[in-house]
Order: C-alpha cells, then sequence, then structure tokens
C-alpha cells in the first residue's frame, strides 16, 4: 500500500522523517486544511500523485471497535462498480468436472491435487484461491502454508464455494474482501489514479456504505472514527467523516 501513516491513523506527518522531493511538493497541495469533503479529497489523491506507474487508490478507516471481541470484527467482500483496476491471478481447487468450467471462467489455474502438490513446495504464485467445499478436507496438508500467505479459502471470504464460476467472474471484475486488524484499522483499495474522479468518487461511497452499514449492534456512538485516502508512496487525504457519510 501507500506511505505508511504517522500516529494513530491519518495523514503523513512530514517532521517524523525526511521525505522525497515529489513527496514533499504533493504534500504542500494540502496546505493547512485538516480534512477535506470528498470531491476534493478524491481530486487532491489524483494530482498527488508521485509515480511514474498507475498508481493504485487505497482508503484506510480507523473503526471504534475492540478487535478482540469476536461480534466486532468487521470482515466481508464488495463487488465495487467500477472494479478494482487490479489484475488478479486465481487459482481454483475444484473437482475433475469442473476445471474446464473454472478456467474458462477465467482461473489462471484449476484442478485438486497438482495444484496442492506445488503449494506443498510453496509454490503459489496466486493472489487468491477458491475452493469448493467438497475439496475442503484435501487441501487440510497445505492449510497452515496456505494461511500463513492469508490465501486459505474461507466461506466467510466468499472463496469456498459451489458456484465456482460466479466467484471467478466476479473477483476478475474487482470484487474484494476487507477485514479489520487489530487496531481497529480496515484497509483496502478502491481502483486506480487512472479512474475518473467520479469513478473513484462511487467507488469509495460503496465501500463506505458497506462499512458503515457492518456496524455492530454492540457499538454505541460513532462507529467511524476517521477516513484517509492515499496512493502508492504520496501523502495521506483526511476526509470529514460526517461530510463523507452524508454524501452516501
Amino acid at each position: 500500500m501507500g506511505v505508511p501513516l504517522s500516529g494513530t491513523f491519518g495523514p503523513p506527518n512530514n517532521t517524523i522523517m525526511k521525505r522525497g522531493k515529489k513527496y514533499t511538493e504533493s504534500l504542500k497541495k494540502l496546505g493547512d486544511k485538516k480534512s477535506f469533503p470528498l470531491p476534493e479529497a478524491v481530486r487532491l489523491l489524483k494530482e498527488t500523485g508521485t509515480t511514474k506507474f498507475d498508481s493504485t487508490a487505497e482508503v484506510h478507516i480507523n473503526l471504534n471497535i475492540d478487535s478482540t471481541k469476536a461480534d466486532q470484527v468487521i470482515r466481508g467482500t464488495i463487488n465495487l462498480p467500477h472494479g478494482s483496476g487490479k489484475k488478479v491471478r486465481i487459482a481454483a481447487l475444484v473437482t475433475d468436472d469442473k476445471i474446464k468450467a473454472a478456467k474458462d471462467a477465467g482461473a489462471d489455474e484449476a484442478g485438486l491435487e497438482d495444484l496442492v502438490a506445488e503449494f506443498e513446495k510453496g509454490k503459489i504464485n496466486f493472489d487468491v484461491i477458491i475452493a469448493m467445499p467438497a475439496v475442503m478436507k484435501q487441501i487440510g496438508k497445505v492449510a497452515k502454508i496456505l494461511g500463513q500467505k492469508g490465501l486459505m479459502p474461507n466461506p466467510k471470504a466468499g472463496t469456498v464455494t459451489d458456484d465456482v464460476v460466479k466467484t471467478i467472474k466476479e473477483l476478475k471484475a474487482g470484487r474484494l474482501e476487507y477485514r479489520n486488524d487489530k487496531e481497529g484499522n480496515v484497509h483496502s483499495i478502491f481502483g486506480k489514479l487512472s479512474f475518473k474522479e467520479e469513478e473513484l468518487e462511487n467507488n469509495f461511497k460503496s465501500f463506505l456504505r458497506v462499512i458503515r452499514e457492518a456496524k455492530p449492534s454492540s457499538i454505541k456512538g460513532s462507529f467511524i472514527k476517521s477516513i484517509t485516502i492515499t496512493s502508492t508512496m504520496s501523502p495521506g487525504i483526511k476526509l470529514d467523516v460526517n461530510e463523507a457519510l452524508k454524501a452516501l
């Protein structure tokens, strides 16, 4: 993801460490404002990009949750209206009769025993691994290996499914998984800087709407504490939380 956020959560503080010239120039564009409405934040996001390649747009949300409590874990999937802009390599662990359908749907590799054998050797060149419920017992021996890489298929993440074709197509179209970390932050991408401002705004709103609706019933008062957007190697731009929520 982008430049690490300083403090507990928010835009980087340029007094903490020396930054490059491009970063410093981008930081100046933010001025002295502490937070921005969504349209201005997205405009600045595109203006402050510092890389020559098409940078990824990221969103970081700090939530008022206790991550040690099971009923306050925030996790799920979302289909962004304009996709994520990221090319996803998918492996499908399926029965023999589903291999062709999985590959036709866009899976980069599909099968079972051959893929499991590769995983045992540590050869895992995929961003997402999905599996049919019928084969879960057979991949148990590589569960630890996949788990350490965050790739173990999981029903909650929508990566254990009988509808292999639909799942692969959704993932290729930009379906994302999100989950809070131990500090109560949710991090995600929501497009590329080459996207139109309207597309980035729509993707952002879709993601924020999902997070807002995921508020646990046990949480009283404010749920979303802060929102920051950034791009690869660029400064964080803090949004006005109340205005962002009203924009939904």
